[in-house]
Formats: C-alpha cells, sequence, structure tokens
C-alpha cells in the first residue's frame, strides 16, 4: 500500500532539504564532482553513438578523453594566453576609450557639455571606474576561483571524475532506476524523460550553439582587424544562451570599438556590425532549430533568476546546478498544473467527468 500524500511530501521535503544544505556546506568540495557529472552528461550521447558503431563504452570513454585533452592543450597553448591577454588590455585601454568617447561628443556635441555638468563628471571618471573596478572583478574571479578548491587539484580531479561518470553512465542509470518507488515510478520516469529532453535541448543544444558562434564571432572579428575581437567574440558567444543578449551586448560592444578604431572607415565598422547581425541570422535559422528546437521549456526569465538566487546563495557551484534544478522545477511545475486541472479542487464537486 502506498504511503498517504502527507508523508510522501514529507520524505520529498526532507530529502530537498538535505540537497540544499549539503549545496550549501559542501559546495567547495564538490565542485570538481559538479563539472565532471555535467561534461559526463553532455558527452553521454556521443559514447552511445560510438558504441553503436562498434565499440566498446570504454573505448569509446577513452577516444572521448583523448581528443578532449588534445583539444584542451591546444587551447591552453593557443587560446587562453591570448584570451587573458586581450581582456587584461580592454580593461588597461578603457581610460582612453572613455576619453576619445568624451572628446568625439565634445566635438559634436557641445551643448551636452557642461564644465560642471553631471554628465561631464560621469564621462571623466568612468574609464578609471571601469579599469578599477574591471581588474578588481577579474582578480577576485581568480582569487575566487583559487579559494574554491586548488587548481591543480581541479585539473586533476574533473577529467577523473568525468571519464568514470561516462564509463559508468549507463550502469548508474539503471542503478538509480531500481531504487525508485515503485508505485510512483512509471510518473518519476516520465518526468525524468521531460527533464531531460529539457536539459538536453538547452544544454547540449545551446551549449554547442553558443560554442559555433563564439568561434564565429572572434574568429571573424580578429579577420577583420578588430582589436580584442578574441575576447569580444568569446564574450558574445558565451552569453548567447540568454536570447538576444550575447548578439544585443557584443554587438554594441564590438561597433563601439570599431568606431573607435576605424573611425572614418566605414566599410570596417560595417563589417562589424554585418558579422553580429549575420550570426544572430545563423542563429534564429539554423543553429537554434536544428540544435534546440522550437520548444525547450525553460524561459529566459525563469533562467536568469535561478541563475541569481542559486549565484547569491551557493556561489559558483549554484550557478551550476541552477539550470538542472530550474529545467526540474519547470516539468514538475507543469506536472502539478496538470494534476491541478484534474482535480476536485479546480473542477469542483459538481464537475462531470470528461467523455
Amino acid at each position: 500500500m502506498a504511503l498517504p500524500v502527507k508523508e510522501q511530501v514529507k520524505y520529498w521535503g526532507i530529502a530537498s532539504a538535505v540537497f540544499l544544505v549539503t549545496l550549501w556546506f559542501l559546495g567547495d568540495v564538490i565542485l570538481p564532482f559538479v563539472i565532471g557529472g555535467a561534461i559526463a552528461y553532455f558527452l553521454d550521447p556521443v559514447a552511445d553513438r560510438l558504441e553503436r558503431m562498434g565499440l566498446s563504452r570504454a573505448a569509446s570513454a577513452v577516444v572521448i578523453s583523448l581528443v578532449a585533452l588534445l583539444i584542451f592543450v591546444i587551447m591552453a597553448l593557443l587560446v587562453i594566453p591570448l584570451l587573458v591577454e586581450q581582456a587584461v588590455q580592454l580593461f588597461n585601454i578603457a581610460p582612453q576609450l572613455a576619453r576619445d568617447l568624451q572628446g568625439f561628443l565634445s566635438n559634436h556635441f557641445p551643448s551636452i557639455f557642461q564644465p560642471e555638468s553631471t554628465l561631464h563628471k560621469t564621462l571623466l571618471s568612468l574609464g578609471e571606474t571601469i579599469r578599477e573596478r574591471g581588474g578588481q572583478v577579474f582578480q577576485t574571479l581568480l582569487n575566487s576561483a583559487a579559494s574554491l578548491i586548488d587548481l591543480v587539484l581541479l585539473v586533476v580531479i574533473v577529467p577523473v571524475v568525468a571519464f568514470y561518470l561516462l564509463y559508468d553512465w549507463d550502469h548508474l542509470i539503471a542503478k538509480i532506476d531500481g531504487l525508485l518507488p515503485r508505485d510512483h515510478a512509471p510518473v518519476i520516469r516520465d518526468l525524468a524523460s521531460q527533464i531531460d529532453h529539457t536539459l538536453a535541448s538547452f544544454i547540449r543544444g545551446m551549449g554547442t550553439v553558443c560554442l559555433v558562434l563564439g568561434t564565429y564571432y572572434a574568429m571573424a572579428l580578429m579577420l577583420v582587424g578588430l582589436q580584442f575581437g578574441l575576447v569580444v567574440g568569446a564574450f558574445a558567444g558565451l552569453i548567447t544562451f540568454i536570447p538576444y543578449v550575447g548578439s544585443i551586448v557584443g554587438g554594441v560592444l564590438a561597433v563601439g570599438l570599431a568606431l573607435f578604431q576605424f573611425w572614418g572607415d566605414w566599410v570596417s565598422v560595417g563589417l562589424v556590425a554585418a558579422i553580429f547581425v549575420s550570426g544572430q541570422v545563423i542563429e534564429g535559422n539554423v543553429l537554434t532549430p536544428k540544435l534546440v528546437g522550437s520548444s525547450v521549456g525553460l524561459h529566459p526569465v525563469w533562467l536568469i533568476f535561478a541563475l541569481s538566487a542559486f549565484g547569491t546563495l551557493f556561489g559558483f557551484v549554484g550557478m551550476l546546478v541552477a539550470v538542472p534544478v530550474a529545467a526540474s522545477l519547470g516539468v514538475i511545475t507543469r506536472f502539478a498544473t496538470l494534476q491541478y486541472k484534474d482535480s476536485r479542487l479546480y473542477r469542483g464537486l459538481d464537475a462531470q467527468d470528461p467523455d
């Protein structure tokens, strides 16, 4: 006989509380395991496809790990140092960019500026503020990463965890399925399937979209000759998972830099703008429909709220688990809504059952 609903709610509430408390106290410790699990989840379809091609699960995990290691070495030797260098240079040149903006506005719109006006003072301090705060944020990120866990351990543990989870993924899923309460196993499997579909569409699909667009933006901007093109393109691609934000923020930043660098060379400025327009067209008409699908079920506002809330409460680890938790809560909420609409509470005591 199944447990009463009141008892089930109690046990599921306890399980949720234990999860949140564990996240609160062990966030720093479980960081490599969360990252390793996310990598394994992301790569599981690739391992499944290699298995269908005739490789064993172990061989598939080894092939994927070797390819990932090669990509990591190439990134570490070629891309990451240049990316960090351009980011630092962008912070350092911000005061000069602010002064150039002030001079441009003073020449073309002199009525805007008065020596003691608030706008004038704001622009004077804008560059130094960006430089100081930007440098502080950059240094804080580095210090925070170092305080969360030793970087060497992170680099060593994450690949090991990802490899073993990838190797045992199907076995672990079968074990979890065997532990489900028998009365509710079909419903839990259905909800888990919906959550997996949402996560697969968003994380795997949008992750690939971000990677493709970031690479396109970075390479195209560098070919045009835009300074800091690599860091601007990578940043725009990174935040593409929030609809329109990546293209708008990246486009405004890139065009603004292009105006300072190519002032008078409108062809180059137009090329920079065309890169982001074409990127948005490719994303909306090719990448997102093919890789993500027309309906993911994860609203951008809900996603932003989840990232903000979990990031504030649980730090970097909270941001990593925010998307899975948001997807899970979204699916459960839709299920609960359907149950509510089918209940007497919604339909009333006199409601007739549909034919």
